[in-house]
């Protein structure tokens, strides 16, 4: 059986009662999640927590701030310009653990970082954040995602509006008969970019948002396009081609070898696409590659992508039986591994990952987070 609106236990929320379950409450709605990954995932959150601005901001090139005299201790800086995408996604997570901006205990976190969001959005154009970085679309299309699932499972009326025209602002940039890359209507395409960009437009989706169907259907097609059909590898801009690496020593501190990202990534667009492996078997021939890259937490072997390990997470678990449990436990191994217990950086994880330099210690502790929450961010698509 097939559903759109899948976010697990997340559901109940939408009636919008205090007590809502949250990640705090242990075994969440009866979802399995193993007790040692739910401390994690609960620490984290504290320190996605201690660690935003007044404002409701994570500010990812000072953060440390919150630390005073044991900000040492916290090192990671990212990238100023990548704001937007962390508070993005520290809002996602907070959400993923069942926090809304009407309940749960991180309730005021959630509505400050939505507060802010909302303050960087254009009013004409509806772009949150600015045009400065090249891969800007990248925070836009995050923050997209967190407010329509801030909306929609707030039931918070006051920014529909504000998801909506993110929303309206990506189907501007998605290319004409294409989909979505760095630049508006550029003519280029790329899995990376398009993803996202499918999140939040399945997100508004099923919360009952305008979106432009036939961009879910090109999406889908362009997934198809850019999948070798031998291996199951989705390509980045073309059938089998590995993931990008930034100019000089990206490459070679982080083998593109390592990790299959944007297999991970197309391989949950499908699932939310509507597709399931009985009906497109090189699903399962990509589920196969992903884990022939398990997760480990080997700082010098030049493989940690928490990017990987968290679209490889999300398609896993809709694969469910022996993909999921070849994966589920080496993903718990390696994060709780990575996870910080010390200090000021206690419940943190430390930004060593392959694009960990763009948004630091916030969007590395973002990320893994919302990877520990797979257990029941969603609900399975495929019954």
């Amino acid at each position: 059986m097939k559903t759109h609106l899948m976010f697990g236990f997340l559901l109940p929320l939408l009636t919008c009662c205090e007590g809502a379950p949250s990640a705090t409450d242990g075994d969440v709605a009866g979802s399995g999640q193993p007790p040692e990954r739910q401390t994690a995932v609960d620490r984290g959150l504290a320190w996605l927590a201690a660690h935003q601005d007044e404002d409701g901001r994570w500010d990812c090139d000072g953060f440390m701030k919150h630390d005073g005299d044991a900000a040492v201790e916290t090192a990671g800086a990212g990238s100023a310009v990548h704001d937007v995408g962390a508070t993005g996604l520290a809002v996602l997570a907070f959400l993923g653990a069942g926090n809304t901006m009407r309940s749960g205990p991180y309730r005021d976190q959630v509505k400050a970082g939505v507060r802010w969001l909302i303050g960087q959005q254009d009013e004409e154009s509806g772009l949150v954040g600015t045009a400065q970085s090249h891969d800007f679309i990248y925070g836009h299309a995050i923050a997209t995602w967190a407010l329509c699932e801030a909306y929609g499972l707030s039931n918070y009326k006051l920014i529909k509006n504000n998801a909506q025209r993110g929303l309206n602002y990506l189907e501007r940039h998605r290319n004409p008969y294409g989909v979505w890359r760095y630049q508006p209507r550029d003519g280029d395409n790329d899995t990376s970019v398009t993803t996202w960009c499918v999140m939040a437009y399945c997100a508004g989706r099923d919360f009952e948002l305008e979106i432009h169907d036939n961009a879910l259907k090109v999406a889908l097609q362009y997934y198809e396009q850019v999948t070798d059909p031998e291996t199951g590898r989705h390509g980045y801009t073309k059938r089998g081609e590995r993931s990008s690496r930034m100019p000089g020593m990206h490459a070679s501190n982080y083998p593109v070898k390592k990790n299959e990202a944007l297999t991970g990534a197309g391989l949950f667009a499908r699932f939310l696409l509507g597709q399931e492996p009985a009906e497109t078997p090189v699903m399962d021939k990509a589920a196969a590659l992903l884990n022939t890259c398990p997760p480990a937490w080997t700082p010098d072997a030049g493989n940690i992508d928490l990017y990987a390990w968290y679209w490889a997470s999300l398609a896993l678990y809709q694969c469910g039986g022996d993909a999921w449990q070849a994966w589920s436990p080496k993903l718990s191994e390696a994060l709780l591994a990575g996870q910080r217990q010390d200090g000021a950086a206690a419940g943190s994880w430390d930004p060593i990952s392959v694009w960990s330099e763009l948004s630091g210690r916030v969007g590395a502790t973002a990320l893994a987070t919302l990877s520990l929450e797979t257990y029941y961010r969603y609900g399975r698509l495929v019954r």
